[in-house]
């Protein structure tokens, strides 16, 4: 667990959720971000609860708890009147990361999505696109987030959180203001949105390996030397993308169903409340290209893939066709050979030239004239010409 307390350009970390309960503990212009595992939230419910209850004036929904809960549960979207709740899935750090599998869920609770109780084959690439869900519940002054168990996502952005703070804290300015990535997040949206930027980040770092992956495999389909083997990865690889593009489907989908709700927002008062607004909305559209560049780059992975095995057996078959024509010209030469030596094997006393001393000769010799003549018309013909 580790929870954040962030006023303005300041960032402070907390060691307990019970300081923070008491009324007025937690300054009126910041927020908190509490950040937890699935089962350090299952076993800490009840405070976080409290912390809620004394911040926000309002508790988690039964149903949205049991969705923070659920390690199996699709990206989506969902609201009250009092918080959002948004779910993304991120990339697995570690391959065979078990799922809880915990059965809890809201009547929408798609099917279980695959993981991975034992070892994968193939390249690692293929391990990393196993995904887990990270919950967010975004109120007015609190960001709860409920992470796998590793929580790496959460640490590397805590650094990064950190280090803005204590910049900030020495008044080093921003050389843009459109540079709010270097910023302590001005809201808990804002916290959220970056958070799931990084984790959109994971896709992109993953789809160029999988580039390369598929470029060297694709070398070797269609390189007509080569004996390509490696089936089982192949296949793997492919329905990975598949199943990577139905996770950002889903991302892409809920992201969408997040802009659409902030459209329907009351319009903001004063100016600064527009400009962070404004914000919100350009950092969100900024994740739905981002995803929506990933969705792109999979799909023309697939098509690569595909065009790759098609290409790979188009090549097997000229070269089976190559040796087949080889093969059939060899017994079209030999096939009057054949007839001559048939014609001078039959059982009968009277043949022309059998009772000769140098018919022998004469038949060999036109055997192999009519050998040579039929692979000079051959390869005339370009029968015998190698493909290249």
């Amino acid at each position: 667990m580790r929870i954040f307390e962030i006023n303005r350009s300041q960032v402070s970390e907390h060691q307990a959720l019970t300081p923070l309960a008491v009324p007025g503990a937690c300054a009126a212009s910041g927020y908190l971000w509490i950040s937890l595992t699935r089962e350090e939230f299952r076993t800490s419910l009840a405070e976080v609860q409290q912390i809620l209850q004394t911040l926000c004036q309002t508790q988690l929904v039964d149903l949205h708890v049991a969705d923070l809960l659920n390690d199996q549960l699709p990206s989506h979207y969902d609201y009250t009147s009092q918080y959002d709740v948004l779910v993304f899935r991120r990339l697995a750090t570690s391959q065979g990361q078990a799922a809880l599998g915990n059965g809890g869920g809201n009547g929408n609770e798609a099917p279980p999505l695959r993981t991975t109780p034992h070892p994968r084959s193939g390249p690692p690439v293929l391990h990393r696109v196993d995904t887990r869900p990270v919950g967010f519940a975004v109120f007015d002054r609190v960001l709860l987030s409920v992470h796998p168990e590793d929580g790496a996502v959460r640490d590397a952005f805590a650094t990064r959180l950190l280090a803005a703070g204590s910049s900030d804290d020495r008044g080093a300015p921003a050389l843009d203001v459109r540079a709010t990535s270097a910023r302590v997040p001005a809201s808990p949206s804002d916290l959220m949105l970056r958070v799931i930027n990084q984790i959109v980040d994971g896709y992109l770092d993953l789809r160029r390996e999988l580039t390369k992956q598929l470029d060297h495999w694709q070398t070797e389909l269609i390189d007509p030397r080569s004996r390509f083997t490696n089936w089982g990865a192949l296949m793997e690889a492919r329905q990975s993308l598949h199943h990577l593009d139905e996770i950002c489907e889903d991302q892409r989908a809920a992201m969408q169903d997040w802009i659409d709700s902030l459209e329907t927002l009351p319009a903001p008062k004063g100016e600064a409340e527009q400009r962070e607004r404004e914000l919100i909305m350009i950092r969100s559209r900024d994740v739905l290209e981002h995803i929506e560049r990933v969705v792109h780059h999979v799909h023309r992975l697939e098509q690569n893939a595909e065009t790759a095995v098609q290409m790979h057996f188009s090549v097997q078959g000229h070269r089976a066709n190559d040796i087949m024509r080889v093969l059939t010209v060899l017994t079209a030469i030999f096939l009057p050979l054949n007839l001559i030596a048939g014609i001078f094997s039959m059982n009968f006393e009277f043949i022309p030239l059998v009772h000769k001393a140098d018919g022998f000769w004469i038949a060999m010799t036109a055997m192999l004239v009519i050998a040579v003549l039929l692979v000079l018309i051959f390869w005339r013909k370009r029968y015998l010409a190698r493909t290249r």
